[in-house]
Order: structure tokens, then C-alpha cells, then sequence
């Protein structure tokens, strides 16, 4: 079984901070959390002194394990469409960018 990070970095809507934070913490890791062969998932905040531009203010980094990760984003997909999973209107959706790695 293949062992990867989703690497998520997003931003909130100009002075959305606040509720972009509590709808990530209460309601969306939870709900990414549960989708087949997530293990774990944990958010972190920019650090003003890093040394390279970062992609965004927030990052979550996502465990999982399976043998086909695109069937992790068609079930994500697929939740999101159906209004299993919950969205919010104070994240910037243009600033939302993932990637996948592979455990070496």
C-alpha cells in the first residue's frame, strides 16, 4: 500500500480570517479526515521569517495510505459535489492549491 502527504495551502477572503479558521478546524480537516485511506491531518501557520515566499498563510498536511490516491480526490470530489462536505464562503478559492507526494 502506497504511503503519501496531500500538501494543502489555502488563504481566507481579505478580513476572513476568523471564520475561514473555525470553519477549517471545526468542520473541514474533520470532514478530510474521513475519507477512505486518510490517516491523519494537521495545519500549520506561515512563519513571517521564512526565507522563500510561501504558497499561502495556512498549510494542512494530510496522511494517507492506499493504493490509488486519484481515488482520494474523486471521493473528495465527489463528496463535495453532493453537499456531504461543507465549504465555506471565507476561503479564498483561488489561493487553494494541492499537491501529492509519495513516501520514498
Amino acid at each position: 500500500m502506497g504511503k503519501f502527504v496531500m500538501v494543502v495551502a489555502s488563504s481566507a477572503k481579505p478580513g476572513r480570517d476568523d471564520d475561514y479558521n473555525t470553519w477549517y478546524d471545526t468542520d473541514h480537516i474533520h470532514e478530510i479526515c474521513t475519507l477512505p485511506g486518510v490517516k491523519s491531518g494537521k495545519r500549520y501557520n506561515a512563519v513571517a521569517s521564512s526565507p522563500n515566499p510561501v504558497p499561502g498563510p495556512y498549510l494542512a498536511i494530510y496522511e494517507i495510505e492506499t493504493d490509488d490516491i486519484t481515488s482520494v480526490l474523486a471521493e473528495m470530489g465527489r463528496r463535495a459535489g453532493s453537499g456531504e462536505m461543507s465549504s465555506s464562503d471565507a476561503l479564498d478559492y483561488e489561493s487553494a492549491k494541492m499537491w501529492f507526494y509519495e513516501a520514498r
